[in-house]
C-alpha cells in the first residue's frame, strides 16, 4: 500500500507539472518526447554545460534517491520542470536543496545527464536571482562548510559547528551528541593547521571567484545585449 501510496502521489505531481505550462508555449510536450529548449534549459546549459533536455524521463534517478523522501519534488519531476521553464516551480523547491549530491542519480541516468550537477546550478541561480532558499538551514551549513575549508583548508569540525551554531541561533540543539562525540575524541578541540594546505585552500577559492565574477559579468552583457534589442 505504501508503494502504491508513493505512485499515486509521483503520478499526480507530475500531472502538476506537466500542466503547468506557459501560455506562450503550447508547443511543449511530455512523454518521454524532447521538448523544445526553454529559457531556463538554456540558462542552465551555459552554466555547467549540461542539457537536461536529454532526459525521456525513466526515473531511474528517482527509484535510486536517497533523500526522495525529503523532497516535495522527485529528482525526475524537478528535471521535467526544468524541461518545461517553470522556473519558480523549480527556485523555490525543496528538492535542489535537500540533494547531498551523492551522485547516485548521475551514475544511474542512461542519458549520463549529470543531474547532481544540474541541482547545484539550480541553487546557484536561484541564490543570485535573489530567491530565498526553501530550506534555509542547508543553505547557512553549505556557507559554513565553505568558510571552514577556506581557513583550515580542511574540515575542522568544531569550528564548523560553532559558525553553524552562530548562523542558526540553535545553540543546544544536539548538544548531548556533540558531548558524546567529544568524549569519544570524534571531535578535536584544535583544527590541524598546514600552511602549505591552506594557502593552497586560498588559491583554488580564488580561481573559483574569479570565473564565477567572469560568468556574471558575461550574464550581465547578454542580457543587456538582449535588452538593447528589444529597445530597438
Amino acid at each position: 500500500m505504501k508503494i502504491l501510496a508513493v505512485i499515486v502521489r509521483e503520478r499526480r505531481i507530475m500531472e502538476q507539472v506537466a500542466t503547468a505550462v506557459p501560455p506562450n508555449r503550447p508547443d511543449v510536450t511530455s512523454g518521454g518526447q524532447i521538448l523544445p529548449a526553454t529559457d531556463l534549459l538554456k540558462t542552465i546549459n551555459k552554466e555547467i554545460g549540461v542539457n537536461a533536455n536529454l532526459c525521456y524521463q525513466c526515473r531511474k534517478c528517482s527509484a535510486g534517491c536517497p533523500m526522495g523522501w525529503a523532497m516535495d519534488y522527485t529528482p525526475a519531476q524537478l528535471i521535467h520542470a526544468i524541461r518545461l521553464g517553470q522556473s519558480d516551480l523549480v527556485f523555490n523547491s525543496r528538492t535542489m536543496w535537500m540533494c547531498s549530491s551523492c551522485q547516485t542519480c548521475t551514475t544511474r541516468c542512461p542519458q549520463d545527464v549529470d543531474i547532481a550537477r544540474i541541482m547545484d546550478a539550480c541553487k546557484i541561480l536561484a541564490t543570485r536571482q535573489g530567491v530565498k532558499p526553501s530550506v534555509p538551514r542547508v543553505h547557512k551549513f553549505n556557507k559554513a562548510a565553505l568558510r571552514n575549508i577556506k581557513w583550515f583548508g580542511r574540515m575542522y569540525e568544531l569550528g564548523l559547528i560553532a559558525d553553524l551554531k552562530m548562523r542558526t541561533f540553535e545553540f543546544f540543539k544536539d548538544a548531548g551528541l556533540g558531548i558524546r562525540m567529544f568524549f569519544k575524541g570524534k571531535l578535536s578541540v584544535f583544527p590541524s593547521l598546514s600552511p602549505a594546505r591552506t594557502v593552497s585552500t586560498w588559491k583554488i577559492f580564488s580561481r573559483v571567484g574569479k570565473k564565477e565574477k567572469s560568468v556574471e559579468h558575461r550574464a550581465k552583457s547578454i542580457e543587456e545585449k538582449e535588452c538593447s534589442d528589444l529597445k530597438h
